[in-house]
């Protein structure tokens, strides 16, 4: 195992010696003999870099690369300008993990105020912290957030992605808060269900998503109404791109703003690394989990960044702490700065309305066709839910064989229907041979 540490030999042995030992084995002299490998590993020879490049090509190449896709539900195909990459690819950022000696981090921790500075000029919010592992976890600290001594009960929109419900579910059951659904009614959140019913002495939050899972706008400004009437804070999950052209949380009301990045320039990847931004009111500051890095000056008066606010009890405290996350994804949020700094406000906002209106072009084709109607009829971004008058999954398999990953298809209340997608990267023609090949199978 010595083979792995960066040293020589004669340094090894000097070590060894120092700590009152002759060789390798007597450092290891306590474990039973009987459990110690005395024989060669039964593994494959090791192979040159030329054949490992072979043997990941063709296990890559099982893998089914679609030239085009119509499917979000919470990853989504956006297009990653060149630069991003290129910037992120750098040996100083690619190997960066966490600025533990914050003296010598400046670059990584100026990266992440970018980061930060960034996600608060597009939820509007006063405060972000340095990012968490994924939107779902960024849910389910932004409720933890909002939870105190009395105030114990969170109502999750039944609107918001199954996966988030899921992940607040888990975290309110290991904290032993109690979690309500709030039922949708014509697939936007029912506040009726809840309003004038909230406690005022145990109402801790509610969470709901803009847009929600399927695709509908929902009305931000009045769930604000309603949960500060009780007391309770309100937590809004967002589409970053979709900000480019909606109201920033802020604006609509909300405490929390919370989201999955992996829009801002991350590739789909099979599901991952992504990344949770969480962004928050001034008053809420102090309970932002993780880290935050703030500017400062240092004894000659110069610029400088240093790891701020971050609770002790969440290193060496857990059962005290309200959070016990203590990193961040460093790498997706330099990704998610880059990529914004790269489009810029108008370059969000024109992928925004792109994504929007080919969407829509898309649901108005789709229609015309018997039995692929919207189910919804309020308005939405850039996802939709249609009926499929045949079975959901052969339409897919048919999609797949001309390239093509259509829509999600749903389970529960809304089996037999299609969750579509467009991003800026369908084009008009994408969109045109989607409908021809939907029509075509429909009609069989």
């Amino acid at each position: 195992m010595g083979s792995y540490v960066p040293n020589t030999r004669d340094e090894r042995q000097g070590m060894l010696e120092a700590a009152g030992f002759s060789k390798m084995e007597d450092l290891f002299a306590h474990i039973p003999h009987e459990v110690l490998l005395n024989r060669p590993l039964d593994i494959p020879a090791g192979k040159s870099e030329l054949e490992v490049s072979r043997v990941m090509a063709e296990m890559a190449g099982k893998n089914t690369i679609f030239p085009s896709i119509f499917r979000g539900a919470g990853a989504y195909d956006h297009y990653i300008p060149a630069i991003v990459k290129s910037v992120t690819s750098k040996e100083e950022f690619l190997t960066s993990y966490t600025p533990y000696q914050a003296e010598i981090s400046q670059g990584v921790l100026q990266s992440i105020f970018e980061y930060q500075t960034m996600i608060c000029e597009i939820t509007g919010m006063d405060a972000s912290n340095a990012s968490v592992y994924d939107g779902a976890t960024a849910a389910a600290e932004a409720a933890s957030m909002c939870r105190e001594r009395s105030r114990t009960v969170t109502y999750v929109s039944a609107a918001c992605n199954p996966s988030v419900l899921r992940t607040l579910k888990t975290y309110c059951f290991s904290s032993g808060t109690e979690l309500v659904v709030v039922p949708e009614k014509d697939g936007v959140t029912d506040l009726s269900a809840i309003e004038g019913e909230l406690d005022g002495k145990t109402t801790a939050s509610l969470y709901i998503e803009q847009p929600n899972y399927y695709g509908l706008l929902e009305d931000v400004e009045k769930a604000a109404e309603v949960i500060h009437a009780a007391g309770g804070k309100l937590i809004v999950g967002c589409n970053p791109i979709s900000l480019g052209i909606l109201k920033t949380p802020a604006e609509c009301g909300a405490d929390i703003a919370v989201g999955e990045g992996q829009p801002l320039g991350m590739p789909l990847s099979f599901g991952g690394p992504y990344l949770g931004f969480m962004a928050a009111k001034s008053s809420m500051t102090r309970k932002l989990p993780g880290r935050i890095v703030g500017e400062t000056t240092d004894l000659d008066g110069k610029r400088a960044y240093v790891l701020t606010l971050q609770a002790r009890e969440q290193h060496i405290r857990r059962e005290k702490a309200s959070s016990n996350i203590c990193s961040n994804q460093a790498l997706c949020a330099m990704t998610a700065a880059v990529y914004l700094a790269a489009v810029g406000a108008d370059g969000l906002q024109k992928a925004a309305t792109l994504c929007m209106s080919k969407a829509h072009y898309l649901a108005q084709e789709l229609s015309k066709i018997p039995g692929f109607g919207r189910k919804h009829q309020g308005e939405f971004f850039h996802e939709f839910v249609t009926g499929c008058p045949i079975c959901p999954h052969k339409l897919m398999a048919e999609l797949e064989k001309h390239g093509i990953l259509g829509g999600l298809p749903l389970t529960g209340a809304y089996e037999g229907s299609i969750l579509w997608c467009c991003t800026e990267k369908n084009t008009k023609a994408d969109i045109d041979r989607l409908v021809a090949i939907v029509k075509e199978v429909a009609a069989q």
